[in-house]
Parts: structure tokens; C-alpha cells; sequence
């Protein structure tokens, strides 16, 4: 177990919780009583580590193979260089309409609100992304959406959006309630599964406030990373939004095992989340160690479908540059 002079973190803000997030990987390891110098760290980091106390707190005590450890612990492994990898393999840029705006589908668009998170996982897509070039949406952004009347849906993607502070995240929210084609507002967020105290009453009356229906989508890969603290915060999130959602990355080392992902499909239909997609890992440079096999992940979902009913199992999508929408492997 992690000691209890390692639970400090329970008495700070959501605020403070995110800026004292772990970064030293040697001093992680630490925490949990492992020993950086037999593990394959990558010290030198051109993509930095960033774990919050509260998602540390779930991993296991002296287990360098924990689920949760694996998808936030830089390795060596991440600066191999391996075929058909890139550093924008969804071709983001080619669908970005104004930097930090972007529309991959028809009667959707997708702003980059923030470059922060709360996290930062190893196999995230977007580890390249070049967020300087973006920043929060601007009166220019949104006269771009006035006028494409055809796009009825925003989503608000990052990083994070709900790193940003309830004051900042209100007024956007305004601003896109002011937009009369907008009916439908996505939010993209992993902050209410690292750091539940991020769900206030604040953000709960103000999600709920709208005149757009408010879609969260939340994002987490393994049962484990739902603790009495995260099934609280999901809960009380239901009460304000039209739809809680979740969305995995199928992940080698993580959730790639049956019992993994049924597990986590039953513990999400417990707290009113809808398991929404289950991807298959992008071809993001560095994450190569993540892969899993088209051919193993269909078998998983067959076997997800023989224990749990429909609405408990994940669309099985990869994403391709170009197409219409996700494509749906099963």
C-alpha cells in the first residue's frame, strides 16, 4: 500500500492538485517503493511526465507493471523509430480551419481549447501537437462558426478543457450558447477520472446552465481508475449533462485482456457512464510499445459481447485521415 504521508494531496484544491502534480518519473517510482534504476526510464524527455497525486494513489504498491503506471511512465521504448509512425498521424492539419480550430466531420468542429492536462499519458495522439500555435477560441474562431450554419456541434477538445478555471470556461461556454446553430456541446475531459475534485458545484451548475445540450465525455482505460472518489465526481457529473460517455484506448500492457475491459464496461454501466468507443491505439511516434493487433482486438470484443449486455460494449473504431467519420471494426 502507499503510505499515508503519501495522501497529503486530499486536503488541496483541484487547483493545486494540478499544479502539484508529479513530474520527476524517478521520484513516482519512488512513491510506489520501485527502484528507477532497474526499469528503462527515459529521463530525458522531450514529452514530460505529468501525473496528478490522486491517479498515483491508485497504482500498486511495488508493481512496475501496474495498468496505470504503464500509461503515464516514460520508457526508452518511446524513442525507437518505427514505420508508418508519425507525429501527426491523423493529419490534423489538414482539417484545421483556423489554428486551434479544426472539422474532420460534417456538422461538426473541434476546438483545441487549452494545451494543458492534467495528465500526460504516453499514448497520447496528440504528444506533437504543436498547441502554440493555438490558444483559447477568439472572436475570430467563433465568427468562423457563424458561418458554417451546417455545424451543429462543438466539440471542445485539448489538452483539457476543464484545466481551464471556471471563469475562462464559463465565458466560453457563453460565447458558444451565443452561437444559434451550436445545439450540441462535446466535452472532451480526463480531469474528473485523475482529479475528481475538479467536479465542484460550480462546474455542475454551470455545465447544467445552457441552452445547448452539454455531452461529457470522459476517458479512462482501466476498472481500477475508478475509486470511490471518481465514482462520486462521475455521479454527481450525470446530474448535469445530457449524456456521460466514456472513451478507451485499447492499450498493449494496459486493457488488452478480456477481464480488463468487461471489468471496466461493468463498473462505468454502475455509475451511469456509458462505455461510448473503445480505440485502437493511433500510429503516434513513440507509442509504438502500445500497439495491439486488429485481429486481437476483435477477438476482445467478441468476447466482451458474450458477457455484457449491448449497451455496455464499446465500439470498437480506429480513426483515419480523410474519412467521414471513425471507422467501425465492430
Amino acid at each position: 500500500m502507499i503510505p499515508a504521508s503519501e495522501l497529503s494531496w486530499r486536503f488541496e484544491s483541484w487547483q493545486d492538485q494540478l499544479k502539484n502534480a508529479e513530474r520527476d518519473p524517478a521520484q513516482l517510482l519512488s512513491r510506489l517503493g520501485l527502484d528507477a534504476d532497474k526499469l528503462a526510464l527515459d529521463m530525458d524527455q522531450g514529452f514530460p511526465t505529468r501525473v496528478p497525486h490522486a491517479f498515483v494513489s491508485r497504482m500498486r504498491y511495488g508493481d512496475p507493471a501496474d495498468p496505470l503506471l504503464r500509461q503515464v511512465l516514460p520508457v526508452l521504448s518511446e524513442r525507437l523509430i518505427a514505420p508508418g509512425y508519425s507525429h501527426d498521424p491523423l493529419q490534423e492539419a489538414d482539417a484545421t480551419l483556423r489554428p486551434g480550430l479544426l472539422q474532420k466531420y460534417n456538422g461538426r468542429a473541434l476546438a483545441i481549447t487549452t494545451g494543458a492536462c492534467a495528465v500526460h499519458c504516453r499514448y497520447c495522439f496528440r504528444r506533437h501537437f504543436p498547441y502554440g500555435d493555438s490558444g483559447a477560441l477568439t472572436a475570430k474562431h467563433l465568427a468562423e462558426l457563424a458561418e458554417r450554419p451546417d455545424v451543429q456541434e462543438l466539440i471542445l477538445s485539448g489538452g483539457d478543457p476543464l484545466s481551464l478555471p471556471d471563469k475562462i470556461l464559463a465565458r466560453l461556454l457563453d460565447d458558444i450558447d451565443a452561437l444559434p446553430a451550436i445545439r450540441r456541446i462535446r466535452l472532451h475531459t480526463r480531469l474528473p477520472i485523475v482529479i475528481p475534485a475538479r467536479v465542484t458545484e460550480d462546474l455542475k451548475a454551470m455545465l447544467a446552465d445552457r441552452r445547448t445540450s452539454v455531452t461529457v465525455v470522459v476517458h479512462a482505460n482501466h476498472a481500477r481508475e475508478l475509486d470511490a472518489d471518481t465514482g462520486e465526481a462521475l455521479r454527481a457529473l450525470k446530474q448535469s449533462t445530457t449524456a456521460l460517455l466514456n472513451q478507451s484506448v485499447l492499450l498493449a500492457g494496459v486493457n488488452d485482456n478480456a477481464d480488463a475491459l468487461i471489468n471496466l464496461s461493468n463498473d462505468l454501466g454502475d455509475l451511469g457512464v456509458l462505455p461510448y468507443y473503445l480505440h485502437m491505439p493511433d500510429a503516434v511516434a513513440g507509442t509504438q510499445h502500445f500497439a495491439v493487433s486488429e485481429t486481437r482486438a476483435r477477438d476482445l470484443i467478441q468476447k466482451i459481447r458474450a458477457q455484457l449486455p449491448g449497451y455496455l460494449v464499446p465500439r470498437l473504431v480506429r480513426e483515419e485521415p480523410g474519412k467521414d467519420s471513425k471507422t467501425v471494426l465492430l
